[in-house]
């Protein structure tokens, strides 16, 4: 799999084509249109150079020459910030912090309680960890509403980190109720860009057919 765009590079990405902290990454790749080879790793048999690469053993895993990340927060803002345009985070040191703040609060918030209903052992586990990532999604509903993308009128790593976990909501057996309307909305439009479709691995697509 590879991403082909304008940029140089010789960059590896180890991603997962199923997990959203893998999607994630792909999707800024997507964004900012960096050329690069991905190597998808499934199943629980890593290739031998990742596992000699990362001490964690986790995914995604970028290498950049001689630098090696493995969080995907470092690695998504690591690519901002040595590929620059477009950018997906505020210039000002305000705005940033603002942004930087929302991620923590979404891998927080989110991506810790997709987590655990991954791993869930049961059904009543399940169904209650499904119940509070719903409550927790919608009741940012108002903010989907103020601008055109989350927090900003532009679209940015904040997004790039949501809609990962959005799409999955069919997955996850979850579906928004109550005043959804405008988180519908963010999802339709997002989900209609060239980058989130170019980020797409097939086990993805599957995820809404």
């Amino acid at each position: 799999m590879d991403f082909v765009g304008g940029m140089p590079g010789a960059m590896t990405l180890y991603s997962s084509p199923s997990c959203y902290q893998s999607h994630r990454t792909r999707l800024v790749l997507a964004e900012k249109n960096i050329s690069l080879d991905v190597v998808d790793v499934e199943g629980a048999g890593l290739p031998e150079d990742l596992l000699d690469l990362n001490p964690y053993h986790s995914l995604p895993t970028l290498v950049d020459r001689d630098l090696v990340l493995y969080d995907a927060r470092v690695i998504i803002e690591y690519l901002d910030e040595r590929f620059p345009h477009p950018p997906l985070m505020p210039v000002d040191p305000v705005s940033r912090a603002q942004f930087r703040l929302a991620l923590y609060r979404i891998e927080r918030d989110w991506y810790s309680l997709a987590d655990e209903l991954q791993q869930a052992g049961d059904r009543k586990q399940a169904a209650r960890l499904r119940k509070q990532l719903e409550e927790r999604i919608t009741s940012s509903a108002d903010v989907f509403a103020a601008k055109r993308y989350f927090l900003s009128d532009e679209f940015s790593l904040v997004d790039c980190s949501i809609a990962p976990i959005l799409w999955r909501l069919p997955a996850f057996g979850i579906e928004l109720k109550g005043h959804v309307q405008p988180i519908r909305k963010y999802m339709d439009r997002v989900f209609s860009r060239r980058s989130f479709r170019e980020s797409l691995s097939e086990a993805e697509q599957e995820m809404r057919q």
